[in-house]
């Protein structure tokens, strides 16, 4: 088996999508980087590989114990063993993962590029490793909480949160279906439609909201997530993160 020493992680927890586990460039300062003293590294096809990268399944049994405490992180001079922790790549891309004792990859992490470079070289002369699991699994879904990766293409850090933030807000939005409500977001988002939409029925009032902001990024769909999130103090904290490399950045200029 081959191993990785003395990788450097920046663990994203619980998410789903492959786009939110940020390259390196995209790391911050305030980010928690972690140290791992050893890690198996395995080279996988491509089906499983897009597996692991974008969804939270099950992860192969056959996999599962063959990584099965042969990973150790390590903080000062403590070195804790990690149940099932690996980095897998299948010679396009590279993520690491730790299911934190459970089955699935709850934590994931990209590498630093000198990093991502050694593990190109050392699979060079190496066959991926065939891991026997139920190919129909991996036919990802999208939704509005798990945004198909073409509409956050292009995306910084920063956007593809403050998106998925506003996804949330529309997605309570959806649900609440209050028809004046309804009415009163399309006209922020869209004054054109004003004429027009006293006319539409829930459905129709929502699918003319959801298709106008669900494509890009602008100013405007900034602005229309900070309004319905206003009151929500959970959703304002989370606002607020995403200001603060805003205002460093602004800073350093």
């Amino acid at each position: 088996m081959l191993y990785l020493h003395d990788v450097w992680v920046n663990w994203f927890e619980g998410e789903e999508n492959g786009y939110s586990v940020c390259y390196f460039h995209e790391w911050r300062r305030e980010d928690q980087i972690e140290l791992l003293d050893q890690v198996p590294l395995l080279y996988i096809s491509n089906v499983l590989y897009n597996y692991i990268e974008n969804d939270m399944q099950d992860l192969p049994e056959s996999m599962l114990n063959m990584i099965y405490k042969r990973a150790y992180s390590r903080k000062g001079q403590d070195r804790d063993v990690l149940e099932y922790a690996c980095v897998v790549t299948d010679g396009n891309d590279i993520i690491a993962i730790d299911t934190v004792g459970y089955r699935i990859p709850i934590r994931k992490s990209r590498l630093i590029p000198r990093q991502e470079q050694l593990v190109f070289d050392m699979i060079k002369t190496t066959q991926p490793e065939t891991f026997t699991f139920d190919e129909k699994m991996a036919k990802k879904e999208y939704h509005m909480l798990s945004m198909e990766p073409e509409l956050v293409h292009g995306l910084t850090r920063r956007e593809r949160q403050l998106k998925q933030l506003l996804m949330i807000a529309l997605d309570q939005l959806r649900t609440a279906n209050n028809l004046e409500e309804l009415r009163y977001w399309l006209t922020e988002w869209d004054p054109k439609q004003y004429p027009f939409i006293r006319y539409m029925n829930e459905e129709t009032v929502w699918q003319t909201l959801y298709e106008g902001v669900r494509q890009s990024w602008s100013a405007g769909h900034e602005e229309l997530c900070q309004k319905l999130i206003r009151g929500q103090p959970f959703l304002e904290k989370m606002w607020e993160v995403e200001q603060a490399p805003e205002k460093n950045k602004s800073k350093q200029q």
